[in-house]
């Protein structure tokens, strides 16, 4: 509704005019009109407006102020330079006011006044009559001609008065008026053969001015007969532009004299105006008119020649006759198009139909040739409007997106409707402005930072880039961290970025045994009104080091010093003793190698740097003095860059006697010293457990009786451990057996989906590598468990967390796991305790034990304690058991 109540201001304005008159040659100043006062509009809001006038309307001789709408003369009018001898000469102003727009034009008459006297082509002019002339006859004279117009042009010719002729003033069809002098006495040249006279041209002005000239009337002898035309007015059309030398027409004038007396040659009248004879020619003696000049319809259609002919006879008298020329239009001239107000920019948001450019167009043919169709060229989101007549507006027609075009080049065609058509064109440049209407982009999603452990604080880590597709302040990209928690903490304290560059930085220096990864968002937001943001996820992954030195966990000792015993009686091959260590870190950094650093001198002894297994590499001579023991220095060495290193100190004593007495010993005196430690452990243990295991024997019982004709059972446990039983049934001793801790073996489950399958080579890798994984057990019961403790180590990767779902970081930390494995020893199910400290494991080697070339093969195997009957103490082995329980080495645990 807005847009038609502007249209139909527009169109109202647009048909309002006014008009003023001014006489020509007024000075510099001269107060024409107040356009302003009589429009009726506020003085005051001109300028605000920008009031104005149309720059192809504007005239050098008329000046507006644009302050308070006085319309002046600017210099000196000159109506008969501007309009020559049209009646009427007005000048065309056009003004308008562009907020809201409005439209005027403004006629400005310039009246004549009487500045110019009628003038006579010569001062003298000269008529030869013939005195044979009859009575009446008429000789036209040279016209006297005046440049003012209306009253002020010729009005009247005098002649001094006499007897033999009269003047008689004729009136042409274009209103001009010219003399012809008319014998009304008979000429005797030899009584008078001059006759002078004085020729007066009058106008009509006020005051009143006149021309004059002398006009000597020659006497010639009779020549009787003078040339006739066929017809007095001739009508001719001709098309405008036609080339020199094209035939207007073939004139034909008749003498019925003879000789020179009937020898008829042409020419134009005296009183053809200047303009006709550079337009036209005649051939004198053939009565051929042609164009000699440029024919213009659009500065005259019409033009009228006087032709006279005339014999040679002596005392010819001339006849005449008229042409009428009729000009007939062309096609040639183009449209001309005026652009008058052209807005810089237009916002991208702005809905269709906004303004954006007024301009007119105009062409100087006439009829068809003169109507004009105006178009624009392309594909563009503009649309012509008109406005009034020849006036039109160019308007939106669609979205703009200044990101996909940020310019357009408006070609407007105006074309006529001549034949052929003639055309023109003209361009304007439209910018368009931005609008914040795009987000910032990311250049991808996620970003995963790799970091090194054990970084400086304050150090550049990664950057973040986001883009935005607007201009100016709507793309200037600030980046900003979203509020979370990392372990309890702000993300603030971890990681800062720089607000203008993307830039993040570490705050603080990670450890990878403590954290191994987390994630935050950072948003980016553009400068915009409102501003627009959008967010990226950045995951902080921690890169180990070798920064944690192997840890010696087995065998113990006391100031660093461990004790061995081995009989003298020892096997080559013979197994004593296995050295465990754990390392912190992860992959090559924990990948151990075990080796004698010192004390190996007689190369007794050798070490598996895999396992770290010490084995008797030979027999021990009879001559070795049993109290000078063995001080071997066992050096244990990661594959980090650099490796890092721990050593231990083995004193190996050389006892006589059996392997099951040493062992019975060395249990005896390891209970004496950890007794009091282990009492109240056992106490809860075995009062939490004592039931489970009762149910589970009788379980294993019932099952092992069903199935006797099978040497493995097995049965299915909760969760991630699965126990299986093997039995024998025809070994009554075996059912009769007291099972103790040692009886219990960890196998591989393969009932887990969730677990990595991931295949337990040697015993020696259980010491050696940690893996950032829980670990899954199984529990095997054999008849031969009580000789032997068998652990095996099965890592799983449960799911993580879904804490972080709301939460915008996230970490996976090395800490304590929320469950320990459940053993089960004799049909019952132990639980483990302190379920958030990590699983510290170790293998003790409990008693000396012969073993094959076999024995290299069984990678996890460790001795435990045997009383040779069979039978193991119960008390004994838990005692051992908690012993391996203290280690250092940590584990997540599913």
């Amino acid at each position: 509704m807005i847009v038609l109540f502007l249209v139909l201001c527009m169109v109202d304005a647009l048909l309002s005019q006014l008009a003023y008159k001014v006489q020509e040659e007024r000075d510099h100043g001269t107060f024409v009109g107040n356009i302003a006062e009589d429009l009726g509009l506020d003085i005051t809001k001109l300028s605000s407006r920008r009031f104005q006038s149309a720059p192809n309307s504007r005239s050098p001789y008329l000046e507006l102020n644009l302050e308070n709408g006085v319309l002046y003369v600017r210099e000196k009018i000159d109506r008969e330079l501007i309009c020559k001898q049209s009646p009427s000469c007005l000048l065309h102003l056009e003004v308008f006011l562009e907020n809201p727009l409005e439209f005027f034009r403004v006629e400005i008459e310039v009246l004549d006044i009487n500045d110019n006297a009628p003038t006579f082509p010569e001062s003298e002019m000269q008529v030869e009559i013939s005195e044979s002339a009859t009575l009446g006859t008429r000789f036209p004279l040279e016209s006297a001609s005046d440049l003012d117009v209306g009253n002020n042009s010729l009005r009247s010719y005098e002649m001094t008065t006499n007897s033999f002729f009269t003047l008689d003033v004729q009136t042409q069809g274009d209103g001009n008026k010219f003399a012809e002098l008319v014998l009304k006495k008979p000429l005797d040249r030899e009584q008078q053969a001059l006759h002078r006279y004085v020729l007066t041209a009058s106008d009509g002005g006020i005051p009143q001015r006149t021309g004059t000239a002398l006009l000597t009337i020659k006497v010639l002898d009779s020549n009787d007969n003078v040339p006739v035309f066929e017809q007095p007015v001739y009508t001719v059309s001709m098309p405008e532009n036609s080339p020199p030398g094209t035939l207007v027409i073939q004139l034909n004038a008749t003498d019925q004299d003879e000789g020179q007396n009937g020898e008829v040659v042409y020419s134009f009248s005296s009183h053809n105006s200047p303009r006709v004879r550079e337009i036209f020619s005649i051939d004198p003696r053939s009565g051929r008119m042609e164009v000699a000049g440029e024919l213009d319809y659009e500065e005259s259609n019409m033009y009228q020649v006087y032709v006279q002919a005339k014999d040679l006879g002596p005392n010819a008298v001339p006849a005449h006759c008229k042409v009428m020329v009729k000009v007939l239009d062309l096609n040639d001239n183009a449209p001309d198009i005026s652009f008058s107000t052209v807005k810089e920019s237009v916002s991208e948001g702005a809905p269709p139909g906004t303004v954006v450019a007024l301009f007119s167009v105009t062409d100087k043919d006439s009829e068809e040739n003169g109507q004009i169709h105006c178009e624009i060229l392309g594909e563009v989101p503009f649309r012509l409007k008109l406005s009034y007549k020849n006036y039109y507006t160019i308007v939106t027609d669609g979205v703009l997106d200044r990101e996909l075009v940020p310019s357009y080049t408006v070609t407007v065609l105006a074309r006529d409707r001549g034949s052929p058509p003639l055309s023109s064109t003209k361009s304007i440049q439209v910018q368009v402005a931005d609008v914040n209407d795009n987000a910032p982009r990311f250049s991808q999603a996620v970003y995963n930072v790799y970091v090194t452990e054990n970084n400086v604080p304050g150090a550049y880590i990664s950057a973040v880039s986001a883009t935005d597709k607007d201009d100016e302040e709507n793309s200037q990209v600030s980046y900003h961290i979203l509020e979370c928690d990392i372990q309890g903490m702000s993300v603030f304290t971890y990681v800062s970025i720089n607000s203008e560059n993307g830039y993040l930085y570490a705050l603080r220096t990670f450890d990878y045994e403590q954290l191994k990864d987390f994630s935050f968002m950072v948003e980016a937001r553009d400068g915009g009104s409102p501003p627009l943001a959008s967010n990226a996820t950045v995951n902080i992954v921690i890169v180990d080091q070798n920064d944690n030195a192997p840890s010696i966990i087995a065998p113990h000792g006391r100031n660093g010093t461990a004790k061995e015993l081995l009989p003298r009686t020892a096997e080559p091959g013979y197994l004593f003793l296995r050295v465990v260590a754990v390392d912190l870190d992860e992959g090559e950094n924990a990948r151990l190698t075990y080796s004698i650093l010192r004390g190996n001198d007689m190369s007794l002894f050798r070490m598996d740097w895999r396992t770290g297994e010490l084995r008797t590499a030979r027999k021990i001579t009879s001559k070795r003095d049993p109290h000078r023991p063995f001080e071997l220095v066992v050096e244990v060495r990661d594959h980090g860059q650099p490796p890092l290193s721990s050593t231990g100190l083995i004193q190996v004593e050389i006892v006589d006697g059996t392997v099951e007495k040493l062992n019975e010993n060395r249990r005896s005196s390891r209970s004496n010293d950890t007794a009091l430690d282990l009492t109240l452990i056992l106490i809860i243990a075995l009062g939490s457990v004592s039931f489970i295991f009762l149910l589970a024997m009788i379980v294993l019982a019932i099952r092992c009786q069903k199935e006797k004709k099978l040497n493995i059972y097995s049965c299915l446990a909760s969760d991630c451990c699965v126990c299986c039983c093997s039995c024998c049934s025809r070994q009554a001793r075996a059912r009769k057996k007291k099972l103790s801790k040692s009886d219990i073996m960890l196998v591989q489950s393969s009932n887990v989906p969730s677990a990595t399958q991931v295949p337990v080579e040697e015993s020696g890798s259980f010491g050696s590598h940690h893996h950032n994984q829980n670990y899954c057990y199984q529990v095997c019961l054999t008849p031969e468990s009580a000789k032997t403790d068998l652990m095996f180590l099965k890592p799983c990767s449960p799911s993580r967390s879904t804490d972080t779902e709301h939460n915008p970081c996230g970490a996976i930390v090395t800490g304590y796991a929320d469950q320990q494995p459940d053993i089960i020893s004799n049909g019952s199910i132990l639980s483990s305790e302190n379920k958030h400290q990590r699983t510290e494991l170790s293998y003790l080697v409990d008693r000396p034990r012969r073993v094959n070339s076999s024995a290299f093969q069984e990678a996890d195997i460790v001795s435990s304690k045997d009383s040779g009957h069979g039978d193991s103490e119960q008390g004994d082995s838990d005692h051992d058991a908690t012993n391996r329980g203290q280690s250092s080495a940590r584990k997540r645990i599913c």
